[in-house]
């Protein structure tokens, strides 16, 4: 004859409606992933403020003297008329939360890669939308809250 399971049942009120409770924050996380996704736009603005969390690579000297043309240096870095930090928005619902931009140039800025005519240009990537351990520590302990 096979092991019988043994089950053990709580019968205890408080524990019971503490579980309940959770269970139910649960099924409702837009608030979280709300409060998540703006976690991660405090951080990409920081992010361009600083120009980097770590530091971004320094423009190239070619970039240094054509902003000097153009009365953009000195400047912050990916900062030339500001579209890019003002193109970034989030998104949430009840299963994510999300941050990007709708910039064609977004990408490359954020990971790096050869661009301009024939690709010849090499930029390097300056992860704006990079979240620290700070912000990490954030997010969990902005989710404790919400499911205590």
């Amino acid at each position: 004859m096979p092991d019988e399971p043994i089950e053990i049942r709580l019968d205890n009120k408080a524990v019971e409606e503490a579980l309940l409770e959770v269970a139910k924050k649960a099924s409702d996380l837009r608030p979280l992933m709300k409060n998540i996704a703006g976690i991660m736009a405090d951080s990409t603005e920081e992010n361009f403020k600083e120009e980097g969390r770590p530091k971004w690579k320094d423009l190239s000297e070619k970039t240094k003297t054509a902003r000097r043309k153009t009365g953009h240096y000195p400047g912050q870095i990916l900062q030339v008329s500001g579209q890019l930090a003002m193109s970034v928005t989030t998104q949430y619902d009840n299963e994510s939360a999300i941050i990007g931009s709708n910039k064609v140039y977004a990408a490359i800025h954020q990971l790096g890669g050869l661009a301009g005519k024939n690709k010849k240009v090499s930029i390097p990537a300056r992860p704006y939308l990079k979240l620290t351990d700070d912000d990490f520590e954030e997010i969990l302990i902005a989710t404790s809250k919400f499911l205590s």
